[in-house]
């Protein structure tokens, strides 16, 4: 039976990693449990399993502007010790990076195989756990880039957009910054079928099909919770000034899917429906 590793698993991503992999042989390892950059602890801790995802990001972007240590320790020393873990122990493994990587000047959907060139500390970050990865373990390990995610289990942007609603008659919000709204439990499902299809490795984009701008998103957000999407006004970035710069395109391109044999994910209209109906989208009190 095949043993998984999960880190980073109370995360958002996390709790539907263990969701999408119910009934199989798994570890669901938080920071207090494991602290990914320390890598004797890594080589211990990893060394019984044949599949390790690595959930686990320093994810506070504009913070990591001032404090780019404490996130490269997270986002590239922790990847590095868990490739090098995994090689030694012939494990595959799976690391979840981001958009950020691309510096958001392009105008069709960035290819996987496109140079990358990140524009904020958190983006340098990541970029170099992906380096660190193909560095100790290409062979065996896959990158899956995401974006704009949201789910059940954690704070994010839809979320954002329902709290601020009960308590304002708009909201602002820019139209200027386009991507790809993505369902960790969507992401989550795919990460099992690309593990489980054996598909060569490498960079894979993982994230829902289609485009939007932001306003596009919380209009929809707002349409699929009963609300007026008109409440939500258009207005771009310069209203919004913020530590770390943003991608103003993050449109992911899914041709890796397609030449493994494998069904990119649908479309993200789509994956907001199904998560409203799966409950997902739910404000809890306070």
């Amino acid at each position: 039976m095949t043993r998984y590793l999960i880190t980073g698993a109370a995360g958002m991503l996390g709790r539907d990693l263990q969701a999408a992999l119910a009934g199989r042989e798994v570890t669901a390892l938080d920071r207090a449990d494991l602290d990914i950059t320390d890598p004797a602890a890594v080589l211990a801790a990893t060394v019984s399993f044949d599949v390790i995802i690595n959930a686990a990001a320093y994810t506070n972007v504009d913070d990591a502007e001032s404090d780019e240590d404490a996130a490269y320790a997270i986002n590239a020393t922790g990847p590095h010790n868990l490739a090098l873990a995994a090689a030694a122990s012939g494990a595959r493994l799976v690391q979840i990076s981001t958009d950020y990587v691309f510096d958001g000047t392009a105008t069709r959907p960035y290819p996987e195989q496109t140079e990358i060139n990140p524009i904020s500390a958190y983006g340098r970050t990541k970029a170099a756990g992906e380096a660190f990865v193909l560095q100790e373990h290409a062979a065996g390990s896959y990158i899956v880039r995401t974006a704009w995610l949201y789910g059940a289990h954690g704070p994010n942007f839809p979320k954002t957009m329902l709290r601020l609603a009960d308590t304002r008659a708009t909201l602002n919000v820019v139209t200027d910054q386009v991507g790809q709204p993505t369902w960790t439990a969507d992401l989550a499902a795919q990460v099992v079928a690309l593990l489980d299809s054996h598909a060569p490795a490498g960079i894979y984009h993982g994230t829902n099909s289609g485009v939007t701008s932001w306003f596009g998103f919380a209009q929809a957000v707002f349409a699929a919770a009963g609300l007026d999407p008109a409440r939500v006004t258009p207005t771009d970035s310069s209203q919004f000034v913020r530590p770390a710069p943003r991608p103003s395109y993050s449109v992911l391109g899914h041709d890796a899917w397609v030449a493994a044999g494998l069904s990119p994910m649908r479309d993200w209209q789509a994956a907001l429906t199904a998560a409203t109906t799966a409950g997902a989208l739910a404000v809890q009190p306070g």
